[in-house]
């Protein structure tokens, strides 16, 4: 299978899993957290045949998951959390957090189809001139991006959910992240 087709197969299927079950308020479930996961951990079953370690491969290969963590504490940060009426967490996944995912997916695609039609040539000298052992070093790359940026979003949705489920129900009790002596207990004397 050609690059082109491996990053549109599997940028394509975790674009649309991820806005499936992010865009819109959604309430923020395991399973809605696990099938992101689990759609990763399938692409890199499917297209992850080499594990290229030669020169800088591990280096370049390493560098996308930088790149994915970097990109899921932004994805992280556009999907805002907050307890629903029900009591439940719920998340808001709005364009900017669709349009981050969209931009990230053409990207991976686009840079897959002039590696094989606009810039083969220059591709193939700046492997060679960097240590750079193939296209599976580039897919690698690509794929491990994607893995952290889910898991890194994956993440913070889990803390998020954490913390808000601690956090008390009633509006009007002080917040976690409010000061530790409004929680004493007044003393009578001190009573104004």
């Amino acid at each position: 299978m050609s690059p082109f087709l491996t990053a549109l197969i599997a940028s394509v299927t975790i674009l649309v899993i991820i806005l499936a079950t992010d865009l819109g308020t959604r309430r923020v479930t395991t399973m809605r957290m696990m099938r992101s996961v689990i759609a990763v951990a399938l692409i890199i079953a499917l297209f992850v045949h080499s594990l290229p370690t030669s020169g800088n491969a591990p280096t370049f290969q390493l560098l996308g998951v930088g790149v994915g963590i970097i990109c899921g504490l932004v994805a992280g940060a556009l999907l805002p959390a907050h307890r629903g009426a029900d009591g439940a967490v719920h998340t808001t996944g709005g364009l900017g957090y669709a349009l981050l995912w969209l931009v990230l997916s053409s990207a991976r695609v686009l840079f897959a189809y002039g590696s094989e039609h606009w810039f083969a040539a220059d591709l193939v000298r700046f492997s060679i001139d960097n240590k750079l052992s193939g296209p599976d070093v580039y897919a690698n790359a690509f794929v491990f991006m994607s893995l952290a940026m889910v898991l890194t979003r994956t993440a913070i949705l889990v803390l998020k959910r954490r913390r808000l489920a601690a956090a008390p129900s009633d509006p009007s009790a002080p917040s976690a992240s409010a000061d530790h002596s409004a929680h004493r207990p007044e003393h009578p004397a001190t009573a104004g």
